[in-house]
């Protein structure tokens, strides 16, 4: 058993400004929506800092509400800090950025179009010539295994293959950055496995920057270089966990290794799991 005081290290927020060839950081990110009728304002996260190197995999993990989804939000631009900045390749967020790409839960494949078609849909709105768009398209489905399958439709897929078709339509634009919100939690455990491996073998030989939002414990510590804990609302980030296990690439290899306990072990009880349960008992 490898100790868990050996695998976890203090997340501090005075990272702003310190980090050098991050693809994408949040400095003292705060974020604050309106109340409903008056009510006082909700926090959805609070004095968040942290930041991601080029082709490094880090995944946030929090209770429900803490705020991991509004942090991909103000990632993107879709959102704006309430206080605070975010920055994609050193330039500060202001608006949604074509170097960021973002993929949810959900496929969103458009059902009148063929999958093929809606793999192209990026490339499309950005104007790339149709001959070149097709070409990218078909050899992303042959990677995701999908070949054969490009003249079909959204409803004449499984789950698994439609979320396929997803993934090879946000890494069809080429982003800097990915940034993914619980993209295989729809999916039967054997499904989410596989995807997981196709993902992870991706991301390693194009060398993506990704933040990766899951609930899945095990999946966070086999897909991530590091993962990043957060607390309940308002969301900040209290614990930074590297994850010492070789071999990224093949989440399959690292879920074999006997650590993977130990790391789970601490997460449960950063996000008190137990004493979750325990009350759920009573």
């Amino acid at each position: 058993m490898v100790s868990t005081s050996s695998l976890v290290k203090q997340a501090g927020n005075d990272e702003a400004g310190a980090t050098v060839g991050a693809r994408i950081e949040f400095r003292n990110v705060t974020r604050r929506f309106a109340g409903k009728g008056g009510a006082a304002p909700v926090v959805a996260a609070q004095n968040v800092s942290l930041s991601i190197r080029d082709g490094e995999v880090v995944s946030l993990i929090g209770p429900s509400g803490c705020g991991k989804s509004t942090l991909l939000n103000m990632g993107s631009g879709l959102y704006l800090p309430s206080e605070g900045e975010v920055f994609v390749n050193g330039a500060r967020v202001t608006g949604p950025n074509p170097q960021v790409a973002f993929m949810l839960q959900k496929d969103l494949l458009l059902p009148w179009r063929s999958i093929r078609e809606n793999v192209e849909l990026g490339l499309h709105i950005r104007g790339m010539e149709a001959r070149q768009r097709r070409d990218r398209a078909i050899a992303l489905m042959q990677r995701f295994h999908l070949k054969g399958f490009e003249d079909h439709y959204p409803h004449q897929l499984s789950g698994g293959m439609r979320q396929r078709a997803a993934m090879a339509r946000t890494l069809a634009v080429e982003p800097t950055v990915l940034l993914m919100d619980e993209p295989f939690s729809a999916l039967d455990a054997q499904t989410k496995m596989v995807l997981q491996q196709d993902l992870a073998m991706t991301l390693a030989e194009e060398k993506k920057t990704t933040l990766f939002i899951t609930h899945d414990l095990v999946e966070a510590i086999t897909l991530s270089d590091r993962v990043l804990v957060m607390s309940k609302r308002p969301g900040t980030i209290i614990e930074e966990i590297i994850v010492e296990i070789p071999g990224r690439e093949d989440p399959m290899v690292r879920r074999r290794d006997s650590r993977i306990a130990a790391y789970v072990s601490r997460l449960m009880e950063l996000l008190h799991i137990d004493d979750l349960v325990s009350s759920d008992a009573i």
